[in-house]
C-alpha cells in the first residue's frame, strides 16, 4: 500500500483518488479552501442557488465507468441525470433562432433547413460526419491513453477530413473551424454556430486547429445533460465517494512545496510548516503554481504544447434572481450571438481600450425547483468567455459586461430587466470564475495539447483540467483515470480497454 499526497481537491484529483483507494493506496487530498469541487461551486442567497462552474455534462459515461470501478452505487443511484431538450437554443444578430435538439442527426438537419433554408441541414450534417471522422482518429489517443512520448505526432498531422476548396487554381483544405465555416457551411449563421461552441471552449475559432470540430461532435453524438439540483450534486456524489473509500480530506491546508528525496517526489510540505511524507504525489494546480512548488523544469525542452506563460481566457459570470416563473416551453441553455464576432475574437485576443464589444453569451434557465425559494421565482445565469487580462480590478469594466450579458439575455428571459431582483458578479480572477481550460486538441504544432499527466520528477504526476487530456468536466474525469492506471500499474499502463 502506498501512500498518495493529493494537491487539490478538484474533479480530476477526486476521480484519480477515488480510484486509487479502491486499489488498496492510502490517499489524502490536501486542499487550501474550505471545500471540494475546484471550479465546480455552487453559491447560496435568499434561497436561491446556483452552480457558479460549469452548468452542463457532456460524456456522462466517464462518471459512470467512475462509480462503476470505485463501488456498488452506479452514478444514477447518487444523483439524478436529466437529458437537454432541444440542446441549445441560438438567438442571431439579424432576429433568426434555431433551436437543436439533443442527440438527433435527423433532428438537427430538419430544425437547421426549417430555420436557414433547405441546404443549411445538410451542410451541418455532412460536417458531423467529418467530425466523427476526426473523433474516430483522436479519442484514443488524446482522450483514453496517456499523452504518447512521441507526441509530435498528434501535433503534425491534421485529423479533420476537410473538403478541398478550389480558390484562383489553387486547392486548399480548412485549417481552422473559421475556415470550415467560410468553405465547408457556406453561411453565417452556420459559421456562428460552430464558432461559439469552440469558443466556449475558450478558443480562438481563427487559430484553433480544424480538429477542434469535435468538440460540437461530442455533444452532438452524447448529448448534453444537467444534474437534477446543479452540477454541484456531482462534485458532492464524487466527494461521498472518496469518502466512502476512506480517501481522508484536509481541508483549508495550502500546499508551499513538493519535497524531494533522492531525486524524487516524496512528499507535500503545507504552508504552516508541517510535512506529510508521500511516496507519490498527484497536483490538481495550474501550471504557474505547479512550478512555484517544484522549482524545477518538469517537461524536456523543445516542449511546445500549450504555452504555460500565456494568459488563458476566462469567463465572465452573472448569476441572476428573478421575480415570475419561468414560461412554459422555456428552453434550457440559449446563446446569443453579437453583431460583430470578429470584434469580439480581436478584443478576446487583444482587450485594448476602453469599451468591449458585446460578447457571445450563453443563458442557462436550468427550471430546477430546488434552485429556487419557492416556484413565483427563477434563477438564471449569464456567462461569456472573456479575457483575463481585461482590466477586471476596475469597476467600469465590471459593469460594462454586466450590462452587456444583460441586454443579451434579454432575448432569452422575457422582461429581464423589470423582473431582475437582484444579480451577483462572478468575475475573472475570482474563486469559482476561473480562467478556460480547452480539452487537447490534434494538430496545431502541439500548442493544443496539454502536458503529459507524467513528469520529468518522478512519483509526481500532473492531473485536471492543465494536464493531459485538457479542461472539461469529462476531460477532468478521464485524466483522474490516467493518473490512477499510471501509478497502479506503472509506465507500462497503456489506458483503457
Amino acid at each position: 500500500m502506498a501512500r498518495i499526497a493529493v494537491i487539490g481537491a478538484g474533479m480530476g484529483a477526486m476521480a484519480a483518488a477515488a480510484r486509487l483507494a479502491v486499489a488498496g493506496h492510502r490517499v489524502v487530498v490536501y486542499e487550501r479552501t474550505e471545500t471540494y469541487g475546484g471550479a465546480v461551486r455552487r453559491f447560496e442567497r435568499d434561497g436561491f442557488r446556483f452552480d457558479t462552474g460549469p452548468g452542463l455534462l457532456t460524456l456522462p459515461a466517464v462518471y459512470r465507468d467512475l462509480f462503476v470501478k470505485t463501488g456498488k452505487e452506479p452514478l444514477e443511484d447518487c444523483v439524478e441525470l436529466v437529458q437537454v431538450d432541444p440542446s441549445a437554443r441560438h438567438v442571431f444578430a439579424d432576429g433568426g433562432e434555431v433551436s437543436l435538439p439533443n442527440a438527433s442527426r435527423a433532428g438537427v438537419v430538419a430544425a437547421l433547413d426549417a430555420a436557414l433554408g433547405a441546404g443549411a441541414g445538410e451542410r451541418w450534417g455532412d460536417f458531423l460526419v467529418r467530425a466523427r471522422e476526426a473523433w474516430d482518429r483522436t479519442r484514443r489517443p488524446l482522450l483514453e491513453e496517456p499523452l504518447w512520448p512521441d507526441w509530435r505526432v498528434l501535433a503534425e498531422k491534421e485529423p479533420y477530413p476537410a473538403v478541398p476548396h478550389k480558390r484562383l487554381l489553387r486547392t486548399r483544405r480548412a485549417r481552422t473551424p473559421a475556415e470550415i465555416g467560410r468553405w465547408e457551411l457556406r453561411d453565417e449563421r452556420l459559421a456562428e454556430l460552430l464558432e461559439s461552441q469552440v469558443l466556449a471552449y475558450g478558443l480562438d475559432p481563427r487559430t484553433a486547429p480544424a480538429s477542434a470540430a469535435v468538440l460540437p461532435y461530442m455533444e452532438h453524438a452524447f448529448g448534453t445533460w444537467y444534474v437534477r439540483g446543479g452540477i454541484r450534486e456531482l462534485a458532492r456524489a464524487v466527494y461521498e465517494r472518496c469518502v466512502q473509500r476512506r480517501v481522508e480530506f484536509v481541508f483549508g491546508a495550502e500546499v508551499a512545496r513538493i519535497v524531494e528525496k533522492d531525486g524524487r517526489a516524496a512528499g507535500v510540505e503545507l504552508a504552516d510548516g508541517t510535512v506529510a511524507d508521500a511516496d507519490q504525489v498527484v497536483a490538481d494546480v495550474d501550471p504557474a503554481r505547479l512550478r512555484a512548488l517544484t522549482e524545477r523544469p518538469l517537461d524536456a525542452d523543445g516542449d511546445v504544447r500549450a504555452d504555460p506563460a500565456a494568459a488563458p481566457p476566462a469567463r465572465f459570470t452573472l448569476l441572476l434572481a428573478l421575480r415570475g416563473a419561468r414560461e412554459p416551453g422555456a428552453v434550457h441553455r440559449t446563446v446569443v450571438h453579437p453583431v460583430d464576432s470578429q470584434q469580439e475574437l480581436d478584443f478576446l485576443v487583444s482587450p485594448g481600450g476602453d469599451v468591449p464589444p458585446p460578447p457571445t453569451v450563453t443563458v442557462l434557465r436550468p427550471g430546477d425547483p430546488g434552485l429556487l425559494p419557492d416556484d413565483a421565482h427563477e434563477s438564471a445565469v449569464l456567462s461569456a468567455v472573456v479575457s483575463a487580462e481585461a482590466p477586471w480590478e476596475d469597476e467600469g469594466t465590471v459593469r460594462r459586461y454586466t450590462d452587456l450579458l444583460l441586454d443579451a439575455a434579454a432575448a432569452a428571459v422575457p422582461g429581464l430587466r423589470d423582473r431582475l431582483l437582484w444579480h451577483e458578479v462572478r468575475a475573472p480572477g475570482e474563486v469559482g470564475a476561473g480562467a478556460v481550460s480547452a480539452p487537447s486538441l490534434a494538430a496545431g504544432q502541439g500548442r493544443f495539447l496539454h502536458p503529459a499527466n507524467t513528469t520529468r520528477l518522478p512519483g509526481l504526476y500532473r492531473v485536471g483540467d492543465w494536464s493531459h487530456p485538457g479542461g472539461g468536466l469529462p476531460h477532468a474525469g478521464m485524466s483522474g483515470a490516467l493518473v490512477a492506471g499510471l501509478i497502479v500499474e506503472g509506465p507500462e499502463f497503456r489506458g483503457s480497454q
